[in-house]
């Protein structure tokens, strides 16, 4: 069955979409942005904002009864090519023992120009033996 995940951002009922959707065994936990907790405010700063990005997706996926360790999917869109690297070594730390498949790619802008980064992430409910 299809469930949806909403969060307190205006951004979803506005613009027609949900934090992330459930359908067994996956959740697809959409592009996240690194607004400052219970804000509409992004940090000045690339590392600042991947972190953010990752306590946001983090809550996205409790709420829908998944951990970080189920991600199988990770795709990161940054805004300049010099922002690839902190994005990596941030993702990269979250994502040490997960290692899923990841994609990362810069683009020529997100929907603010404060956006400097959209992380956004597939992940799949581990077997229980």
């Amino acid at each position: 069955m299809r469930r949806l995940i909403a969060t307190n951002s205006p951004f979803e009922r506005k613009y027609g979409y949900s934090r992330a959707v459930v359908d067994e065994p996956f959740v697809f936990v959409s592009g996240v942005v690194g607004y400052e907790e219970g804000s509409t405010t992004l940090p000045p700063d690339i590392r600042r904002q991947v972190w953010n990005c990752w306590r946001i997706i983090g809550d996205a996926l409790a709420q829908a009864e998944f951990d970080l360790a189920d991600i199988v999917r990770a795709t990161y869109y940054v805004t300049d090519r010099a922002y690839m690297v902190p994005v990596a070594e941030v993702c990269g730390e979250v994502l040490a023992q997960i290692r899923p498949a990841s994609t990362l790619m810069t683009v020529s802008s997100l929907m603010l120009p404060e956006m400097w980064v959209e992380i956004e992430v597939t992940a799949k409910r581990r077997s229980v033996d």
